[in-house]
């Protein structure tokens, strides 16, 4: 669908939300909220429906859709998001009665589409996924996205699946060679015995009127017999037509008499061979009736109808006869196209490594300078690339980020090390730092200052409106220092009406 590439047309565009449109969702009856470039900011009170805004603007990027989302009472619920440059405008409907339906300028999408499509424009942040710092795919995604190796990237994936797809022709081929090698004497003992019988197409038809000949030799001699006689005999038909002369009454009928006598002469001389042909001679009925049930048997024993299928039975068991003979060939060489794919994916996977390597010292630098910045001066980032044992879908490569907070402490996985404020702020720095590398889209933080406070708040503001200098950051806050950044400001807040509680959202004033 055209849609899914109007931002790879225009890679110099700046893509941003511009306009969020909610209604029926959750404790959100209607909301309409414009949002700006540069640094945004969403506050409010615990509990007042920022997770809401944020759990709505999921959904129109590909969530699973849950229609307990549905506000209490009301049939569906639509959230729309719109985007600039060029103007795109996302949509996501959903009904009570479960169903669901994603939209990209009012053209239906499905939901795989959706969420691959809106990965180009929105990187939403959630509070949970600072937790994946510690995961080995994250970690190698920050790598190859700092690396920017998207060349070596899909020339390894070329080669990664054509070695899959020669290693699968080789194992299918030694499976189908192990079970012909097992049935190798019974397909040939099979394929002699009908070869030995000189299977001939038309056969049978052939011998069975033979056989109705041989058994009725002496039944149609004398029914051959009598029809000479009355056709060769001096009172014959042949004699009678012979003396009938009409030349003088009429020459068309002479004509027609004289083709007539033609005829019958030559009818004559195919009975008399006929009636030569018949005799008696019961060895070659004998014959006959011996060839015929030995057909009869074969056609019966290998379950076909007819001698024209039997023989396909043979020329298809000579197949499997001649395969099996030429299996060690093939087996060779699909071997030799396994080594050849091997041998190639070994060449991109070592590419793929090169270029993970090429930025490490850049990112442990950055990592550490920004860590600082972020109230950890003795902070140690170290990425340590290992080989795999074996290949994988992201090379043979194992990367791990290592860290160390504090002064004489030795660096171990950011998992096993660092404390939740810690995995914060290094998850501040890394985002920087990708954003900095490949021009992430506009990126919603979800209190991603959690367990910081002071001047590291104030920092981590910092370093989110230093990101905003190329992009859209919107970040969800309880922090007056992180807030204090920002260019645009909006308040999340709830009111109670007669009818239910409602979330709202404003901006507000710079004054």
């Amino acid at each position: 669908m055209f849609v899914i590439f109007v931002v790879s047309l225009q890679p110099n565009w700046i893509i941003m939300l511009t306009h969020l449109h909610i209604r029926n969702y959750a404790l959100i009856s209607h909301l309409d909220i414009d949002f700006h470039e540069g640094f945004s900011v969403m506050t409010g009170e615990t509990g007042a429906g920022k997770s809401i805004i944020l759990g709505a603007l999921n959904l129109v990027m590909g969530a699973r859709a849950d229609i307990k989302s549905i506000t209490e009472g009301e049939e569906r619920c639509v959230i729309e998001a719109t985007f600039s440059s060029p103007n795109l405008i996302i949509r996501r409907e959903l009904s009570v009665n479960g169903r669901s339906r994603s939209f990209v300028n009012d053209e239906v999408v499905t939901q795989t589409e959706l969420k691959a499509f809106a990965r180009q424009l929105i990187d939403i942040h959630s509070q949970h996924e600072s937790l994946m710092i510690g995961d080995d795919f994250f970690q190698i995604q920050v790598v190859d996205a700092i690396a920017g190796n998207t060349a070596e990237r899909k020339a390894y994936d070329h080669a990664y699946t054509a070695y899959l797809k020669a290693t699968a022709a080789l194992r299918e081929a030694q499976a189908l060679a192990k079970k012909a090698q097992a049935d190798a004497d019974y397909l040939q003992w099979q394929y002699h015995q009908l070869a030995d019988a000189q299977l001939v197409a038309g056969e049978m038809e052939e011998l069975q009127e033979e056989e109705y000949r041989l058994s009725h030799a002496e039944e149609i001699q004398a029914s051959l017999a009598q029809a000479l006689q009355q056709l060769d005999s001096d009172n014959g038909a042949l004699s009678l037509i012979h003396a009938t002369r009409l030349s003088n009454a009429d020459s068309t009928l002479a004509e027609r008499l004289d083709s007539v006598e033609i005829e019958l002469k030559d009818i004559l001389s195919d009975i008399q061979r006929l009636y030569n042909r018949t005799e008696l001679d019961p060895m070659r009925l004998n014959q006959v009736g011996e060839r015929l049930s030995m057909l009869q048997t074969l056609i019966k024993k290998h379950h076909v109808q007819t001698l024209d299928e039997l023989i396909d039975l043979r020329d298809e068991l000579a197949t499997q006869v001649q395969r099996i003979e030429n299996i060690d060939e093939d087996l060779a060489r699909l071997q030799s196209e396994v080594d050849s794919a091997h041998h190639a994916l070994s060449i991109a996977a070592e590419a793929l490594t090169i270029s993970r390597l090429a930025p490490c010292n850049l990112i442990v630098s950055r990592l550490i300078e920004d860590m600082q910045r972020l109230g950890v001066p003795h902070a140690k980032v170290a990425v340590d690339i290992q080989p795999t044992e074996e290949f994988t879908e992201t090379g043979r490569d194992s990367v791990q980020f290592l860290f160390a907070a504090n002064l004489n402490q030795s660096l171990r996985r950011v998992a096993d090390v660092a404390s939740g404020g810690e995995i914060s702020r290094l998850m501040l720095c890394i985002k920087a730092l990708i954003a900095s590398s490949n021009g992430l889209p506009t990126i919603i933080f979800d209190e991603i200052d959690t367990g910081v406070s002071g001047a590291i708040a104030s920092q981590m503001g910092e370093i989110m409106r230093q990101m905003a200098d190329a992009r859209q950051i919107i970040t969800i806050t309880h922090l007056p220092q992180v807030a204090a950044r920002s260019e645009h400001h909006y308040l999340v807040y709830k009111e109670d009406t007669d009818v239910r509680t409602e979330t709202h959202i404003r901006t507000l004033s710079t004054t």
